[in-house]
């Protein structure tokens, strides 16, 4: 359920061992490929495309960066990522991963019903689940042997579950984002997560002639209130180092995400497993959601694998103990992320402590080694 990085991964992942899957997606093929959104690759998601075979334009498109940067008004502090772990990050946009994924799924005889609507999932506590929908203007229904919800948070998949089987978990946090696609050459190597009195800021970028820059603003903020100019004019502020500038241009996109957390446990019930957004939200502060997303595929696809070679359950019994494990770990650092560098609205106080934790990465190896292995991502193995 759901063309995007999971269930395209998911299924990339069967076909390579001869195992039969269809992906169902609710938009058409031109929605999925033009939707933005997250944007940096954990070392764990580049080496996984790699090995699936669609890492060849990532490796030319995608810019491998070894830090990031903490910016805070009179000092910028760079976090050596791959000096500190021996891993790297790269930004390459999703939809592209969304498209070199579901082009080579197509090439290599992978199904994919686009725009399947009135889906409902039956039976998934049974060894045989059934799927219908409507399609092409006619009713259908699948049956299978297991049924994976990677159709995301508002999608059809969790909601099929019974009322009290899941757990939620939940926190909405009283600021957004407020983001923009500029057609700007980026005037910074690598990311600045920047700490301003008067909120957030975030410099990133898509690619050498793209910038892709965020701002702190209220949760119920009127996108209608930021001209492109009161933009430009708050990231020089926010972003504002001596002797530099953020490079401005024609902005093409622009767009409020809510910060919100959101866990659910267990990740499955029966034959239904749930996977990336269905399954949990982190705010984008630690760049979490799309590389969780993966490696619940990689996750669900070897228990798969397992159980179609032996029989054996165990993999897919233990699944989503294995993907909390990493998901609850990500949590904490993006919780963690998100008020180290927010306005978190309290006064002057917390602002203080938050400048002090800034300064002690600076001074402090193990505090910046911890934070760099963070955000690199743990390796594969450590979910087990």
């Amino acid at each position: 359920m759901g063309a995007g990085p999971a269930g395209l991964t998911l299924a990339l992942l069967l076909l390579r061992e001869g195992i039969e899957s269809i992906v169902l997606e609710d938009r058409d093929r031109d929605y999925i490929e033009r939707r933005v959104r997250a944007g940096l690759l954990e070392q764990n998601t580049v080496d996984l495309m790699r090995e699936l075979g669609v890492g060849d334009r990532l490796a030319r498109e995608g810019l491998q960066h070894d830090g990031i940067n903490l910016r805070r008004p009179g000092c910028t502090q760079h976090i050596p990522i791959t000096e500190l772990t021996g891993r790297h990050v790269t930004i390459y946009g999703q939809q592209e991963v969304v498209k070199d994924m579901l082009a080579a799924l197509l090439d290599r005889g992978g199904e994919v019903q686009f725009e399947a609507s009135d889906v409902g999932l039956h039976d998934f506590q049974t060894e045989q689940p059934r799927i219908t929908y409507r399609a092409e203007g006619g009713s259908c229904e699948l049956r299978c042997d297991f049924i994976a919800g990677c159709d995301g948070f508002h999608g059809v998949s969790r909601d099929a579950i019974r009322a009290g089987v899941l757990t939620e978990y939940e926190f909405v946090y009283p600021f957004a984002w407020l983001g923009v696609l500029a057609e700007a050459p980026p005037a910074t190597g690598e990311l600045i997560y920047a700490w301003h009195e008067r909120g957030f800021a975030l410099y990133s970028m898509r690619s050498p002639m793209i910038s892709r820059l965020y701002i702190q603003v209220p949760a119920d903020e009127d996108i209608g209130q930021w001209r492109d100019d009161r933009i430009w004019e708050e990231l020089q502020v926010r972003l504002a180092a001596e002797g530099w500038r953020v490079n401005d241009g024609p902005i093409s996109e622009k767009g409020i995400t809510p910060m919100r957390t959101f866990v659910c446990e267990p990740m499955q019930c029966g034959n239904l497993f749930l996977l990336g957004d269905a399954a949990h939200i982190v705010p984008p502060t630690g760049a979490k959601g799309l590389n969780l997303a993966v490696n619940d595929s990689r996750l669900l696809a070897a228990a798969l694998i397992s159980w179609y070679r032996s029989g054996s359950r165990s993999g897919l019994d233990a699944y989503s103990e294995a993907a909390l494990r990493r998901v609850w770990r990500a949590q904490d650092f993006s919780n963690y992320m998100t008020q180290l560098l927010h306005d978190l609205g309290r006064g002057p106080f917390d602002r203080k402590l938050q400048l002090s934790r800034l300064e002690y990465i600076a001074r402090s190896q193990a505090a910046a080694c911890s934070l760099a292995e963070n955000y690199a991502g743990l390796p594969a193995e450590a979910d087990f």
